[in-house]
């Protein structure tokens, strides 16, 4: 029954959170006066303090970024909320402020990484949980034989790394100009917006596909809406402002102001979205990464950077130039995890010529989504109000 209770909770966190598969640390019960708080350009976003109680270390920072944190959690330990938090915190959020040896044991961890980091990185966070746990509550203190004498693992591609020795045989400006070709050529200019529909899949619907509908504009707005069992959860990017949203009464904050990483995120997708651009969105582009094979495929890895000056890493099929993956990384309280978007089914745009991938799945570590369009209406008219910031949706379907 608890599990049961778990999963129903879980659902309403909606995209931003994709099923919570984290380990909310440090007690975060909820404070409803400060949820949904408007924050126009400029403002300062609503912290981790102001949305939650009983939060003693990992204070200051954004709402996302605090959540993207407890991800770094469960990515490190393989861990969820119930594991870290009382079973009674499936049914009452306020119970999440209850303390528990586990919250306990990782707050001494974070001081004790702070501790570390400072000592002897200047702060960077050259140590963190990921470091010793690997996906593991206990870490391991015996070499293991079997992992030595193994076959040497697939590079991930999430992690692979400019190599200055290896020798440039294609320019990222060729690998790039593929692309476009692949997509279209000159034809990719013609395509200035367009609605789509399809399904979403993941933690947060209980994976179960539920109907999804995005709206794009070029050169750079973009929302996406999954209309979930209880409400619509959405993310928008005006072109310059970003939010997320979702139903209220199972959602801990209904409309929050993206930031930082999040905003630069939500940017990227809406850019991608037109993949004509792709040239120009990025800067100081450079390849030079060691080889790599996604699903059996060589791929061409290219790096740009944005213009708050994070890398981009963006990969090719070799054979059909299409774009298979992109990975970028968000800063975290305690280390950096990584987002990956997976495209597949590339096909034509009617009407345009113009091919553009119908499905794309985004990872991240506080879960998965598949996205599978079904239809796609392209050069449409799209009322502005689709990009405005989202009014707190009204209280879940009981």
């Amino acid at each position: 029954m608890g599990r049961e209770i778990l999963m129903s909770v879980m659902r309403g966190w909606g995209l931003w959170l994709a099923g919570l598969l984290t380990v909310c640390l440090l007690g975060t019960t909820l404070a409803r006066g400060q949820a949904g708080a408007p924050a126009a350009t400029g403002q300062k976003p609503l912290l981790s303090e102001q949305a939650f109680k009983n939060v003693r270390v990992l204070r200051g920072i954004p709402v996302k970024e605090f959540m993207e944190t407890m991800g770094f959690f469960a990515a490190s330990l393989s861990l969820n909320c119930s594991d870290c938090h009382s079973q009674a915190s499936a049914s009452n959020w306020a119970n999440y402020a209850d303390d528990t040896p586990l919250k306990q044991a990782t707050l001494r961890m974070i001081l004790m990484t702070n501790a570390l980091n400072r000592a002897n990185f200047n702060n960077a966070p050259a140590v963190t949980c990921y470091t010793c746990h690997r996906g593991s509550q206990r870490p391991k203190v015996i070499p293991s034989l079997a992992q030595q004498y193994a076959a040497p693992a697939d590079e991930d591609p999430d992690e692979i790394a400019f190599n200055s020795f290896v020798r440039v045989t294609t320019t990222a400006e060729q690998i790039l100009d593929k692309y476009i070709q692949a997509i279209g050529g000159a034809a990719a200019a013609k395509l200035t917006s367009y609605t789509a529909k399809g399904t979403y899949e993941g933690f947060d619907s209980d994976f179960e596909p539920v109907p999804v509908d995005i709206y794009a504009k070029a050169p750079n707005q973009r929302a996406t809406v999954i209309h979930m069992r209880g409400g619509d959860s959405s993310t928008i990017y005006n072109g310059q402002e970003a939010w997320a949203a979702g139903p209220q009464d199972l959602t801990p904050v209904t409309v929050i102001s993206l930031v930082g990483a999040a905003l630069e995120g939500a940017r990227l997708d809406a850019q991608l979205a037109f993949p004509g651009q792709t040239k120009q969105i990025l800067t100081d582009w450079r390849t030079g990464f060691p080889p790599l094979r996604i699903d059996n495929r060589p791929v061409d890895v290219v790096e740009g950077k944005n213009p708050e000056g994070s890398a981009i890493k963006l990969y090719f099929d070799r054979e059909t130039g299409f774009l298979v993956r992109s990975v970028r990384y968000s800063k975290t309280a305690v280390g950096t995890v990584p987002i990956s978007v997976v495209y597949s089914d590339y096909r034509d745009v009617p009407g345009v010529g113009v091919k553009l991938p119908y499905e794309f799945v985004v990872t991240w570590t506080n879960g998965r989504g598949t996205f599978k369009l079904t239809s796609l209406e392209p050069n449409v008219a799209i009322d502005a109000a689709r990009f405005a910031r989202p009014t707190p949706p009204g209280p879940a379907a009981k």
